[in-house]
């Protein structure tokens, strides 16, 4: 399947909450779901009855939207965080969280989860001293995330890190904004993700 490439406006209002993918202007008024709180498309305000494998799939579309993910990566990061012993639904949000275009944004170095994946495909991060382009890369605890030295959007993951000043900085994350590197201090826990996401209807789905 290719990635989605039209309105990501409309993939909140598909699942009708907010999933902060326009950066700040999910923050405001001119928020789609703020304007338009319903379904897009013709028949988008009937209201509709789901059922039980419904409400499962639209849980596990909710949480692939909001990390970027295509659907087969997903499905491999279910499968592997079923093979790791532990409860499955909060592994699954582990390794989601600690994918590194994901740290790239929760440091503030962008405003939005897909233009951190942009930041690291085209270069700009280092990790522990190293480049590494590969959005999917699972940092670790004490691994250091930064900008390299010389990248040209230095000035704007600037920018980009003082607005984010406001929403906060997880607790396992330590940002140096001055040097626009941040260190991993832990790992995430489940209260680390703030999304209303009721990871368990996705084992579910697929576990049948």
């Amino acid at each position: 399947m290719a990635r989605y490439r039209g309105s990501v406006c409309r993939l909140c209002r598909r699942e009708g909450m907010k999933l902060f993918l326009k950066g700040e202007r999910c923050f405001g008024t001119r928020c789609a779901i703020e304007r338009r709180g319903y379904a897009p498309g013709q028949h988008g305000q009937r209201q509709r009855k789901i059922s039980d494998y419904g409400v499962r799939l639209r849980e596990k579309q909710k949480v692939r939207r909001i990390y970027g993910l295509m659907e087969r990566q997903f499905r491999n990061t279910f499968h592997k965080a079923a093979r790791k012993e532990g409860v499955t639904g909060e592994i699954l949000l582990e390794y989601l969280e600690r994918r590194l275009d994901n740290v790239v944004y929760r440091f503030g170095f962008a405003p939005s989860r897909q233009q951190a994946r942009q930041l690291v495909r085209h270069g700009h991060i280092l990790v522990n001293g190293r480049r590494v382009d590969i959005p999917s890369f699972q940092v670790s605890e004490e691994d250091l995330v930064q900008i390299k030295d010389k990248s040209p959007m230095r000035d704007t993951i600037k920018e980009a890190v003082s607005v984010a000043e406001h929403r906060g900085f997880p607790g396992w994350l330590q940002l140096d904004k001055e040097q626009l590197s941040g260190k991993i201090i832990g790992l995430p826990a489940r209260e680390d993700v703030q999304y209303p996401i009721k990871e368990q209807l996705i084992v579910e789905l697929y576990s049948k």
